[in-house]
């Protein structure tokens, strides 16, 4: 039973090894080029927040010189979705927006520009101090999910080999 086990395991290791699947962090310089990248965010809770999960999610290399600085603009806003009887929100949608313009150092050339948009709900309750704790928990969530799709998009750029430049039809 356990020989089975084991080739059962070795072949579809060499069947999902020449089907051409390359895990998207293994191509060259991805990780090194994204751990040399320095966030720049706005003030404020939001700023804060996405800073932290993009530096945790780049694996910044503070020993070395950055390569790229991103910039970041963060939109912010809140939709009441549930309301009861009484007209008062008992639901609430949050969005988040970060733009992000990524600029190569020391020349500050524009490199890549993007967009990611968050979208989530939480229950607001009576007390306050819960409503106000849900909203936090809401933007900690939903930062953590616009550094996620930033990294991955970032990490696709890097790993498909990132433009030097305009291309020319020819």
């Amino acid at each position: 039973m356990r020989g089975l086990l084991v080739l059962a395991l070795a072949v579809g290791g060499l069947g999902l090894g020449a089907c051409g699947f390359t895990p998207l962090y293994a191509q060259r310089g991805v990780v090194a080029s994204l751990a040399a990248i320095e966030v720049t965010a706005p003030d404020g809770r939001a700023g804060f927040l996405i800073r932290e999960h993009l530096d945790d999610a780049f694996g910044r290399n503070r020993a070395a010189p950055a390569a790229y600085r991103m910039q970041l603009a963060i939109a912010e806003t809140r939709y009441p979705r549930g309301v009861r009887t009484d007209n008062v929100a008992s639901r609430y949608e949050y969005v988040m927006t970060a733009d992000y313009i990524l600029t190569r150092l020391p020349s500050g050339a524009a490199a890549k520009k993007g967009r990611v948009r968050v979208e989530l709900t939480y229950d607001s309750a009576d007390q306050p101090y819960a409503s106000v704790a849900a909203q936090q928990d809401a933007q900690e969530r939903a930062a953590e999910e616009a550094a996620r799709r930033i990294q991955l998009e970032l990490a696709a750029w890097m790993a498909t080999g990132e433009p030097s430049g305009p291309k020319k039809k020819g």
